[in-house]
């Protein structure tokens, strides 16, 4: 039986540039950073949770994943998203929109890293 999400996989074109947007920009925490077989094996993940994001070196991957106007391939969850938002925007993260939108479903808005990942916010609907 499977039992967690273990990673899910950014591509980027430079991982010290992803690190510094995805730690100082997005508020993550880096967790692994190790020379491996196939180039630097380096994750991130939100703090005091399970699962690691692989930011990994993949030029020709990055930026691919998502269509414009749907979820990209990282969707992180927010207690009070309009607030990350502000502080977010402060830290210089890009946003494609100008504030967080309201949905059915609760509040989200879009951000995008530097190689064109669409990292999609959420905070769910309070019952």
């Amino acid at each position: 039986m499977l039992s967690n999400i273990m990673y899910v996989t950014v591509y980027v074109t430079d991982q010290d540039r992803a690190l510094e947007f995805y730690t100082e920009g997005l508020g993550l925490e880096k967790r692994i950073d190790v020379p491996g077989l196939d180039g630097r094996f380096l994750t991130v993940g939100v703090p005091d949770t399970p699962v690691e994001i692989i930011l990994s070196s993949n030029a020709a991957a990055a930026g691919q994943p998502g269509t414009a106007g749907g979820p990209g391939p990282l969707i992180l969850e927010s207690e009070d998203l309009r607030k990350d938002f502000a502080i977010m925007r402060r830290r210089g993260v890009a946003f494609e929109e100008s504030e967080p939108v309201d949905y059915p479903f609760g509040v989200r808005v879009e951000a995008v890293d530097p190689d064109g990942n669409r990292i999609s916010l959420r905070q769910q609907r309070k019952p």
